[in-house]
């Protein structure tokens, strides 16, 4: 630990001495850490228990598994004592988790015979190491600083699996500047591959959201002792069905707090104001959930909109905690569960069509009710009626507005009413409702709930990288013929009223855009798109259009592979429940529905015949919920690149009117495509099904707006910004595209600089001659900007043809490819001397134990191994001296891509194996490397076997069954040593010395793919 370190430690510790922390420097080791909890256990449940008794409890309750050690900590637990008495216990004061106690340690050695790590400082409570503090020098990097606390967990012999350190909770890491806190987690549950690298890591704030980042602030905030117990006991969340951990967000916790407190002190209603993607089911849920324990609160109701938001929201408190919320299959579900006294039927997930129908007197089932001499279900409810009962709303700026409002706060006089919403109803943005009596007036979430106990706006979301940014191209057209007449796109859609023949010329101008900007905008088709249409007749046009022009296209281009379309739209009720809930919420499809109701249904016949055959599903108009889920499913699981997905299999654009436009959130749509008015809250909806964050390769959400609304886009920005209307727009919006190329242009002359500089040649082939890591980390630094810069540009769809030309003259494609290639093997090096840090690490170490190398950011929604299969067969069928692409730029691509870094080698070994004029086909070709790829691991097996002892067959057979079933069992590598007859420490370092050289040809083998159990060996 250098000075710097040591300076930070001592200054927290004192710090945490003042926050009545008692530190423990007597606490170094297991044996010191195990005594101090059986004082602190024994003391708690007033019990004294003999060694052999605590050393039976400390084996029962030490658990491998992170989420049944949490589980432990939160539940009473049952030993049977050596005279057969029964004792009934806690690990800590479950009641009242202030009253533990709190102790502070550092420098704990777990000293096994596999690690000697030093864990900096560890929070005890109640003798148990719950949180872990790791202090850095350096600047933090959130993603590399998650990624190194977990590689230490999965050390062999950390103490994570077989100690104390199983009841870990907290992880926090901090170089007194910045401080970031993470929930521990099973190791799945730690996404550090390129395809996911958006982690659960993150920064304290105050009520108001301002961070509090410096240890000292974030220990006065976070570490108190009552606060501390808090965060752990009300505020984590134990997913049941994922075996997860999760700790909310501080906005969350301040939203739950406050509606808390507003019941326990019957202080009326209230809305929480948290932006779209803000995860406002969880902080639902654990409002509900924390309301299930007050007695005075009869029933805690969780009302949603519509029929697909409600199977949505119970399926995620279902998966937050296993079967606490049932389906309502029917209004007499729910009025059954209304009265049920069941502790399980404290909580409800209904829709406010349902409750509405159930206080309803005038209803059809209420008059058949009647007319049987029953009661209505309104009078079976009458026991409720002077209960306190408590509401809360998903999304209230949509239901809270209708006819069901009043019959609700009617009926239930005692009942605290509270909203969620992502874009409240201001006076600027609220409609002419009739709410109260016959009067209509305009209301605002704020005359509904009386006040807003919390706000977490877009902008809070944006600075937090919660959500993304947006680049919007209010797009006008140029080049094609049949759209010259007309100004732009908007000028088209502005005449749209005033004859069809502009309508038709308009459409087909936006079909065309969208065909020549879909590759761009969704990153080679690795996203998918929407597109808004203004009513049912336009959504049909242009699915119709699409089909048409697409042929076009094809005739021009046989090259050229088609976008897959679908359209969604709600279908004429005709009397259908279910139709009918769901167009509660649909206003233009269910106005659409009531002109020509027949030649609607049969377009959406068409649309779903042809969604059919290409999908090979069986779907049909009458059963349209379980073709709309699957059209949302199919958006969601874009994952392309993704050899199990093929992309015929896939969505590339979702026509639609009014559906998916509000509550659908998914990664891999990042497009959408605007030939609607939109305006306030409906337009931030829609914009804000764009902007889920995934990974680098999704830098904005990107909307083409065809219909000139940029007013309209400043109103909105204006009206939900929050308090920083100032920044709004730097905040929201990505800066345009000269400014970014001119950002590009800098960072790419920087490396020219760098590099002459370090006496290299300034061009890619001087990278190989840099000298010394610290050259090499700054190469990796200077070109991940450099990348990170053209990803952006690459999705900008209001590049002229100027613009492009300038980007490629800054730095030409074949010599930014070399360039990705000289990254993507400097890093490999680099990457490989992480981890094996030793006790006095040089500072170029220390640098490079910091590096985050996202080696997302290198790869292509292209260049996949299909793809690389092909080119490699016109290689071998095209003449030598004729090729159109030689085996230098073949192997040159292959090596500028992360996708194939852990085959990168063996391929590129196989194309040195293929000539030219061979004539071979792309099937051929797969077969030809699956056989050079088994033969070579075959030899590379058999010289493993003879290097380490072992026999050739047995230890093939191992390296299959791990293979076979993606698990690596450590009781078969003990059955592969057993004839070697070695002692237990020898046998052990034998072990250890095969796994060093096992664990990448296993990763490499794996292709991408996890194998379970093999972290620990890593």
């Amino acid at each position: 630990m250098t000075a710097k370190e040591s300076d930070i430690e001592q200054r927290l510790i004192k710090k945490l001495e003042e926050l009545k922390y008692t530190y423990r420097s007597d606490i170094r080791d297991k044996a010191a850490l195990e005594r101090n909890f059986r004082d602190k256990f024994e003391a708690l449940n007033r019990v004294r228990l003999t060694d052999a008794e605590f050393a039976r409890l400390r084996d029962e309750i030490i658990n491998a598994d992170v989420f049944q050690a949490a589980k432990t900590l939160r539940e009473y637990g049952y030993f049977q004592r050596e005279d057969g008495t029964p004792l009934h216990y806690m690990l800590v004061n479950l009641k009242d988790w202030c009253k533990n106690d709190f102790e502070v340690i550092s420098q704990l050695r777990i000293n096994t015979d596999n690690s000697h790590h030093r864990y900096d400082v560890i929070l005890l409570i109640n003798g148990l190491p719950l949180v872990q503090i790791e202090l850095k020098t350096l600047g933090i990097n959130p993603r590399r600083a998650m990624e190194q606390i977990v590689e230490y967990r999965n050390e062999p012999g950390n103490g994570y699996t077989n100690t104390l350190l199983c009841f870990m909770q907290l992880f926090i890491v901090s170089n007194r500047d910045h401080t970031w806190y993470f929930a521990n987690n099973q190791s799945q549950h730690f996404a550090f591959n390129a395809d996911e690298r958006f982690l659960p890591i993150y920064q304290w704030a105050d009520e108001d959201n301002r961070k509090i980042i410096h240890l000292d602030d974030f220990s006065d905030a976070f570490l108190a002792k009552c606060t501390l117990g808090r965060m752990i006991s009300r505020y984590m969340v134990l997913v049941a069905s994922e075996q997860k951990l999760m700790i909310m967000r501080p906005y969350q916790i301040y939203a739950v707090k406050a509606i808390v407190d507003c019941i326990h002190q019957n202080r009326g209603n209230g809305y929480i104001w948290h932006t779209t993607g803000s995860g406002k089911t969880l902080t639902s849920f654990k409002a509900s959930t924390l309301l299930k324990d007050n007695p005075d609160i009869e029933k805690c109701l969780f009302v949603v909109d519509r029929k697909d938001l409600d199977r949505q929201t119970r399926e995620e408190f279902n998966r937050f905690q296993e079967g606490c919320v049932e389906e309502n299959t029917n209004t007499e579900t729910l009025v059954r569960r209304l009265l049920s006294e069941d502790y399980a039927d404290k909580v409800i997930v209904t829709t406010i069509q349902k409750l509405g129908l159930a206080l309803d007197e005038t209803s059809k089932k209420a008059q058949q009710h009647k007319d049987k001499g029953r009661q209505t279900y309104k009078e079976r409810l009458a026991p409720l009626r002077d209960k306190r009962v408590v509401i809360i709303f998903d999304e209230c700026h949509r239901s809270q507005f209708g006819d069901n409002h009043q019959a609700i706060k009617a009926f239930f006089p005692k009942a605290q009413l509270f909203g969620f919403t992502g874009t409240p109803i201001f006076d600027d943005n609220a409609s002419y409702k009739q709410i109260d009596g016959t009067v209509g007036s305009y209301r605002t979430t704020l005359d509904i709930f009386e006040k807003r106990l919390h706000a977490y706006t877009i902008t809070h979301a944006i600075d937090d990288r919660n959500v993304l940014r947006f680049h919007i191209d209010y797009f006008k057209h140029e080049s094609k013929p049949e759209a010259a007449k007309a100004k732009d796109i908007g000028e088209l859609a502005k005449s749209k009223s005033k004859a069809k023949p502009d309508q038709a010329l308009a459409q087909r101008a936006v079909v065309n855009a969208i065909l020549s900007k879909h590759e761009a905008a969704t990153n080679h088709r690795r996203f998918n798109a929407l597109l808004a249409t203004a009513s049912i007749n336009e959504a049909i046009a242009y699915y119709r259009l699409f089909k048409d022009m697409q042929t076009e296209w094809q005739a021009e281009d046989p090259d050229y592979t088609p976008l897959n379309i679908a359209c969604v739209f709600s279908p004429p009720a005709n009397g259908d429940k279910d139709v009918t809930q769901l167009q509660e919420d649909l206003p233009q499809e269910k106005a659409d529905n009531q002109q020509e109701p027949e030649q609607k249904k049969a377009a959406l016949q068409e649309i779903i015949a042809d969604y059919n055959a290409q999908y090979g599903t069986s779907h049909s108009v009458s059963e349209f919920d379980r073709y709309y889920q699957d059209v949302q499913q199919r958006i969601k699981d874009q994952q392309y690149p993704n050899s199990d997905l093929p992309h015929k299999h896939k969505i590339d654009i979702t026509i639609v009117v009014d559906m998916l436009l509000t509550g659908f959130d998914a990664k891999y749509l990042n497009t959408l495509y605007v030939d609607k008015n939109l305006k306030h809250h409906g337009l931030i909806q829609a914009f804000s099904r764009t902007n889920r964050v995934l990974n680098d390769t999704k830098p904005y959400g990107n909307i083409l707006d065809f219909r000139g609304q940029e007013q309209a886009v400043d109103d909105a920005i204006a009206l939900f910004s929050g308090e920083d209307i100032n920044r709004s727009r730097e905040i929201w919006l990505v800066d345009p595209a000269p400014t970014v190329i001119e950002k590009y242009e800098q960072a790419v002359a920087a490396i020219g600089h760098f590099l002459t500089e370090k006496d290299v040649v300034a061009e890619p082939k001087g990278v190989y001659n840099l000298k010394g890591d610290t050259a090499r980390i700054e190469f990796i630094n200077r070109f991940k900007e450099v990348q990170r810069l053209k990803t952006q540009l690459d999705q900008y769809t209001d590049l002229d043809e100027e613009q492009k030309a300038r980007i490629n003259s800054v730095l030409p494609e074949d010599d930014l490819r070399s360039l990705r290639g000289a990254y993507l093997e400097t890093a490999q090096r680099l990457k490989e001397q992480q981890g094996k840090t030793g006790e006095q690490a040089s500072p170029e170490q220390d640098i490079i134990e910091q590096l985050d190398f996202e080696f997302v950011l290198f790869s292509s929604a292209l260049i996949d191994y299909d793809y690389i299969m092909a080119l490699a067969a016109r290689f071998s069928q095209e003449k030598p001296g004729k090729q159109t692409m030689s085996r230098e730029q073949l192997v040159n691509m292959l090596s500028a891509s992360s996708n194939l870094m852990g085959e990168r080698e063996d391929i590129t070994a196989y194309i040195n194996t293929l000539e030219a004029g061979q004539g071979r086909s792309t099937e051929d070709i797969k077969n030809g490397y699956q056989a050079f790829k088994a033969q070579k691991a075959h030899k590379e097996i058999t010289v493993l076997a003879d290097r380490h002892g072992l026999d050739r067959d047995a230890l093939k057979t191992f390296v299959d069954g791990i293979l076979d079933r993606m698990i690596f069992d450590g009781e078969q590598l003990s059955d592969l040593f057993e004839p070697l007859e070695l002692g237990w420490k020898a046998r052990s370092q034998a072990e250890l010395a095969l796994m060093d050289e096992l664990v990448p040809f296993l990763k490499k083998q794996a292709s991408g793919r996890e194998i379970s159990g093999l972290a620990a060996y890593e």
